[in-house]
C-alpha cells in the first residue's frame, strides 16, 4: 500500500515541471501560433528580466526574507546609467554607475534588516518607495535618452544567434547555481533559512551572510536595469512597476519556499517560464491589460497555496489517512 505522504512530496517535487508541461499543452492546442519558432524566441527574450534578476530572489526567499524594491532599483540602476552616460559618453561609467546603485540599495536593505532585525518585507517596501522617488528625482521626472548608440548592442545585439539578454539571464542561473549547490556561502544561505537559530550556534556568519545575499540581489536588478535601458535605449523612472511580484510569483511557482530553506536553480527556471508562457498568451490572445492583473494576481496566489500545501503535506495526507480509516472501520450495527 503507498504512503499517501510520499506520493504527496513526489507530487510537490515534480510539481512545477509538470505545471509548465500541462501549460504548454494547453497552450499549443488553444492560443494560435503559440509554439511558433518567432513566439518561442519571443517568449524567452521577454522573460530574460525577470530570468536575471529571479536567481538572486531565489537565495532572499531562501534565506526567509523577500525583497519587494527590486522593480525600483532596476528603474533608478537604468536611469544612473542613462543619466551618466548622457554626461559623458561613458559606457564604462554608465554601467558602473547602474551596478553601484544596485550594489547600495542592496547593502542598505541587508545592512537594516541585519542589523537592527527588522522584517525584510517591511524594509524593502520603505526602500521601494524611497528608490522610486530617487530615479524620479534623478531624472527629473522624465525618459532620459542615452546618446551612445553603441550601448544598444547590449540589449539588440546577438551572440551565436542568441540575444545578449538571453546570454545574461543564462549566466545568472548558471553562476548562482554553482553559489548555491557547490559552496559553503550557498549552504549557509539554506542552513540559516532552515533555522537560523541552529546556523548561528554551528557558527554560520548570519547577518554577513545576510548583508551579502541582499547586495547580490541590488546587484542582479542593477544589471537587469542596464540590459532594460539598452533595450528601450533610454533610463525610464517609471519601469518595471510590479516586477518585483513577477520575480517572486516565479520563484515560488519553481519550488523555492517562502518559509525559506529550500530551492533548486531548476525550479526557479522552470517558475520563469511558467510566468514568461502566461504572459505571452495574454499578449497573443489580446487580452485587455486590467485583465493581465487580475491572472498575475491569481498566479501569484495560487502560488503561494502551492507553497503551503508543499510544505505541510500533512494537511493533505492526514485528510486522506482520516478517509482510509473510516472506510476501514466496521459499522456499528
Amino acid at each position: 500500500m503507498s504512503n499517501p505522504l510520499s506520493s504527496i512530496r513526489r507530487f510537490s517535487a515534480a510539481g512545477p515541471l509538470v505545471m509548465l508541461a500541462v501549460l504548454f499543452v494547453l497552450l499549443s492546442v488553444f492560443v494560435p501560433d503559440f509554439l511558433g519558432v518567432r513566439n518561442m524566441r519571443g517568449l524567452i527574450l521577454s522573460v530574460t528580466l525577470v530570468g536575471t534578476i529571479a536567481p538572486t530572489m531565489m537565495l532572499v526567499l531562501a534565506l526567509r526574507e523577500v525583497d519587494l524594491s527590486v522593480g525600483s532599483t532596476t528603474a533608478l540602476a537604468g536611469v544612473l546609467c542613462a543619466v551618466v552616460m548622457a554626461s559623458t559618453n561613458s559606457i564604462l561609467l554608465g554601467v558602473g554607475a547602474g551596478l553601484t546603485a544596485g550594489a547600495l540599495v542592496g547593502l542598505m536593505n541587508g545592512f537594516v534588516v541585519a542589523k537592527f532585525k527588522l522584517n525584510s518585507l517591511i524594509v524593502t517596501l520603505a526602500t521601494m518607495e524611497i528608490v522610486r522617488g530617487l530615479a524620479f528625482l534623478v531624472s527629473g521626472g522624465e525618459a532620459v535618452s542615452i546618446p551612445v548608440e553603441r550601448f544598444y548592442v547590449l540589449g539588440s545585439g546577438s551572440f551565436l544567434g542568441i540575444n545578449y539578454p538571453i546570454w545574461i539571464a543564462l549566466i545568472c542561473f548558471v553562476v548562482f547555481a554553482i553559489v548555491l549547490n557547490r559552496t559553503v556561502f550557498g549552504r549557509n544561505v539554506l542552513a540559516i533559512g532552515g533555522n537560523p537559530e541552529a546556523a548561528r550556534l554551528a557558527g554560520v556568519p548570519v547577518n554577513r551572510v545576510r548583508v551579502l545575499v541582499f547586495v547580490l540581489q541590488g546587484l542582479a536588478a542593477g544589471v537587469a536595469g542596464i540590459v532594460l535601458a539598452s533595450r528601450i535605449t533610454s533610463g525610464q523612472p517609471n519601469t518595471s512597476q510590479g516586477l518585483e511580484l513577477a520575480v517572486i510569483s516565479a520563484c515560488v511557482l519553481g519550488g523555492v519556499s517562502l518559509s525559506g530553506g529550500i530551492a533548486t536553480i531548476t525550479g526557479v527556471i522552470v517558475g520563469v517560464l511558467i510566468m514568461g508562457a502566461a504572459q505571452n498568451a495574454l499578449n497573443l490572445l489580446d487580452v485587455p491589460t486590467f485583465y493581465q492583473f487580475v491572472v498575475r494576481g491569481g498566479i501569484l496566489l495560487a502560488a503561494v497555496m502551492f507553497d503551503r500545501l508543499r510544505q505541510s503535506p500533512g494537511l493533505l495526507s492526514t485528510g486522506l489517512l482520516r478517509r482510509r480509516a473510516s472506510a476501514s472501520t466496521p459499522s456499528k450495527a
